[in-house]
């Protein structure tokens, strides 16, 4: 399947209109939302195991300041955060969580770039086995499944795939 970007007047493409920054504790909110957003989304089968006010401290207290480097998008029109990508370590890539109606733009793309180019070597991620979107997505991005688990290792009790991409 080929990746499309919407073009725009003047030869913008919509991840264009998309700015990557780092984020910052101010970002906090909006980042939760995206999160809950997009499980709901792409894996409704995912058991509920943190209500949303967990899950808000969780980003809030634990995410956004322990990890070694947080990247937003947002929209140019309003600066809405469509998308973050967590890099944990110096090789794993922890998080990549779009919008439900940020998809196939792009965006989670220039996300992945992000994360490459702050690591020196090899990335690594987990994905739930069932997220054929996440997989598909990785795989088309050079990484390869390398080890399978049965959800012992995870708190949802969900099956899961290591990937590993090597520049």
């Amino acid at each position: 399947m080929r990746v499309t970007e919407n073009v725009y007047a003047g030869g913008r493409t919509a991840s264009d209109a998309v700015r990557i920054r780092r984020a910052t504790a101010r970002d906090a909110e909006a980042v939760t939302q995206v999160f809950l957003a997009s499980r709901a989304a792409a894996m409704p089968y995912l058991p509920r195991v943190h209500s949303d006010e967990d899950t808000r401290a969780w980003i809030t207290h634990v995410v956004l300041p322990t990890s070694t480097a947080v990247w937003v998008a947002e929209g140019e029109a309003g600066g809405e955060v469509l998308g973050f990508a967590v890099l944990a370590g110096d090789d794993e890539l922890d998080h990549l969580y779009l919008r439900p109606d940020a998809l196939r733009r792009g965006i989670g793309s220039r996300l992945l770039s992000e994360v490459r180019g702050a690591v020196d070597g090899a990335l690594g991620l987990y994905v739930f086995q069932r997220n054929a979107a996440a997989r598909a997505f990785y795989e088309r991005h050079g990484f390869t499944a390398v080890a399978f688990d049965d959800g012992s290792r995870n708190e949802e009790g969900e099956p899961d795939v290591l990937y590993r991409w090597t520049p």
